[in-house]
């Protein structure tokens, strides 16, 4: 049978790859004194919160199950709409937004719409590996630019700037980022942006952890800046519902009826009794537990990510949002006698029953130096890999 050059464009999925190693090791030490703890996905351990849950028990119960339009129920766009009104003070109206099936959902309408064969792409080197390979399903081509420390693992409007040509399109960007959780200035980003307008591109912008900022100075959506960035979120990550396959795209308003197009043809819609259940998302109630979350996965990183720099996985920058640590891992390697970050991560699974993600997904810019650890686990699993790891590596 002949495959496609579009598939196999796209390599594999490398923390899933690592994720199925270790859900098989998982069973050989079910039995053991020593289970494996998870922090390679990027999974929050929290689920929907009980209004959530009985809202979507009550569409089933209601018989809400059939096709809603394809850019989503009406009163959740409005419920969006006065989420970035109240917590961001950010006026979107809800006919800028497209309710999707997932953030993964949105990313492909956005490529679809916007990308033609041969467009380039800037996104981050490191960055979430996913997102480049919407842009080649696209037809087009992601050009990793690679970041440092000093950069927060972001691009710079004059990194922007020396890598743009006449094939370029425009940016894609993730702020918070999966996989460093750090965030672009809010300054940087408008400089970005006014370069990447004046160039007549399109800045892409991924926000699907905006909800899980901790640091003031980060936490604001780039839809602040006018009405032609497009902004990629979720209901999967702040608001606890991953497998519920949920997101939205805010983007220009003449773009929605192309959106439209694309999604009924694609989609459809959107998951109908997940959509009465994202609408719970926004009551007091539920508002207030995700904030309550929020602070916990903050206390998670507060205590974790010291614990790493002690035992030589430094974290370069500190994540300012998301759960996640981008730590350098070469020093532990040469301890370990390994070879990279990849080798680490299938040592450290054999003999501390700890898995976590190597960098290769996330680009090739010193990824075989860095490993991702996912904060989204109980403070007792991380206080558990803590010790573990630092018995490892005594």
């Amino acid at each position: 049978m002949k495959i496609s050059a579009r598939a196999q464009r796209i390599e594999p999925f490398y923390v899933m790859e690592v994720a199925k190693a270790a859900s098989q090791l998982a069973r050989e030490f079910a039995h053991s004194d020593r289970p494996m703890i998870f922090l390679n996905i990027g999974e929050p351990d929290f689920t929907a919160p009980p209004l959530v849950q009985e809202a979507a028990a009550k569409a089933i119960r209601d018989g809400l199950t059939q096709y809603t339009h394809a850019t989503g129920l009406e009163s959740l766009r409005e419920r969006i709409s006065d989420w970035y009104a109240t917590r961001f003070g950010v006026a979107v109206p809800a006919r800028r937004i497209v309710v999707t099936a997932g953030a993964s959902a949105a990313l492909q309408l956005a490529c679809l719409a916007l990308i033609e064969a041969g467009d380039e792409i800037l996104m981050p080197d490191p960055s979430y590996p996913c997102n480049r390979h919407f842009v080649s399903a696209a037809e087009g081509r992601a050009v990793l630019v690679p970041t440092t420390a000093g950069e927060r693992y972001q691009l710079s409007a004059a990194k922007v700037e020396a890598h743009w040509s006449d094939r370029t399109r425009g940016v894609l960007l993730a702020s918070p980022s999966n996989p460093t959780g750090t965030s672009i200035h809010p300054e940087e980003l408008r400089r970005i942006h006014a370069f990447v307008s004046g160039r007549g591109g399109i800045t892409l912008l991924d926000e699907i952890y905006l909800g899980l900022s901790y640091d003031e100075t980060f936490g604001h959506t780039g839809l602040a800046l006018d009405d032609q960035v497009i902004s990629i979120n979720s209901f999967s990550k702040y608001f606890n519902m991953t497998g519920w396959r949920l997101g939205w795209l805010v983007v220009p308003e003449a773009l929605v009826p192309v959106i439209e197009r694309l999604a009924q043809n694609l989609f459809i819609c959107p998951s109908t009794v997940a959509q009465h259940a994202a609408l719970a998302c926004f009551e007091a109630e539920s508002l207030a537990e995700y904030e309550h979350r929020r602070a916990q996965f903050k206390a998670r990183r507060d205590w974790f990510i010291p614990r790493l720099d002690a035992m030589g996985l430094t974290v370069p920058v500190a994540p300012d949002g998301a759960f996640y640590a981008w730590s350098d891992c070469s020093q532990a390697c040469r301890r370990l006698g390994v070879a990279d970050s990849w080798e680490f991560a299938f040592e450290v699974m054999r003999r501390a029953h700890v898995a976590v993600t190597p960098g290769r997904d996330f680009g090739s810019a010193q990824t075989h130096d860095f490993v991702r650890f996912s904060t989204a686990s109980s403070m007792g699993h991380l206080q558990e890999a803590a010790a573990r790891l630092r018995a490892l590596l005594a």
